[in-house]
């Protein structure tokens, strides 16, 4: 559905980004993650058409950007960061007008569908000022669906949302995904590991990674799979017993708190196995959990920087 192809955007002497490609697929949606300065930003803007490139090729649905811009773009449903709203407008004076600019032929089914889609029908009377923050991403998402486009570009639909509202964008964005193919930008990265099929990490211009959420937490970590435990007894007395074992671990902070990293191939019965070994020495365990590599730690170790936004 989408095509990039050796994409390249100088800004003066600098290249925001350096020759990047990727796919992607009709009804998948991507995550689309980088550092401030990685170039997503200005990937999007490219995507959508809003910047030009400085080379390279953008087809969105077989439509190349630059050759017939006005016929890519009426694939695109695009939301930015902050939703270009007139609060002076009530919600329905509001996508008559983004239906209207769309060329839709039948703006008031139109309308009435979108804002069905988007949970807003409720409050298409009321004036867009006057709304919660929720409500006006919600409003934001439902122009961006006006002219039924087949491609949704996202850029931090959930910024400034408390947590009850970004669990509902979240599955409003997981719905989409059945009729359309999503990008979604966040700084949320559990959001995107959520919602998201594959995930595509920007780092200096460059692709950092690009694979689905558990692949990239074993590429960057090694293993998606750790466990936690907290022992009564000397560290002498418990890497005894650890070294039994052929995974690898380390001391925490805590005292007598350690953390294995185990292999995808360890069994469902480490656990039993570990408990037991600390039992056979009398050394009582005191907690003992297992978690997995989060994608926030995958990010980090991937473009060596953790992300201060």
């Amino acid at each position: 559905m989408i095509e990039v192809r050796d994409l390249v955007k100088h800004y003066g002497d600098k290249r925001a980004v350096d020759g990047i490609s990727f796919t992607v697929e009709e009804g998948e949606i991507l995550g689309f993650l980088g550092p401030n300065g990685a170039g997503k930003s200005t990937t999007m803007n490219i995507l959508t058409g809003y910047i030009s490139m400085t080379s390279g090729e953008v087809k969105i649905g077989g439509i190349d950007i630059l050759e017939d811009p006005i016929g890519a773009k009426r694939l695109i449903g695009y939301l930015p960061e902050q939703p270009p709203l007139y609060p002076e407008m009530t919600v329905k004076e509001y996508l008559q007008f983004v239906c209207e600019l769309k060329g839709v032929k039948d703006i008031a089914a139109q309308t009435s569908e979108i804002s069905k889609k988007t949970g807003t029908a409720d409050v298409m009377a009321r004036r867009i000022g006057n709304l919660s923050k929720g409500y006006r991403q919600r409003v934001g998402l439902a122009a961006a669906l006006a002219g039924d486009p087949r491609v949704l570009i996202l850029d931090e639909p959930t910024v400034g949302l408390d947590p009850a509202q970004i669990i509902e964008i979240r599955e409003l964005i997981r719905s989409l995904g059945k009729e359309h193919t999503v990008i979604l930008s966040s700084h949320i990265l559990s959001e995107i590991s959520a919602v998201c099929s594959r995930v595509l990490i920007m780092d200096s211009g460059h692709i950092a990674a690009e694979d689905t959420p558990e692949n990239i937490k074993r590429r960057a970590g090694g293993s998606v799979r750790r466990m936690i435990l907290r022992i009564d007894g000397s560290d002498e007395d418990i890497c005894a017993v650890l070294d039994k074992f052929s995974f690898s671990y380390e001391k925490r902070g805590t005292d007598g708190e350690y953390e294995i990293t185990l292999g995808d191939d360890s069994g469902s019965d480490i656990g039993k196995e570990i408990f037991f070994a600390f039992a056979d020495a009398r050394l009582p365990i005191l907690m003992q959990r297992e978690e997995e590599i989060s994608l926030e730690e995958a990010f980090i170790e991937l473009t060596g920087k953790e992300d201060k936004k």
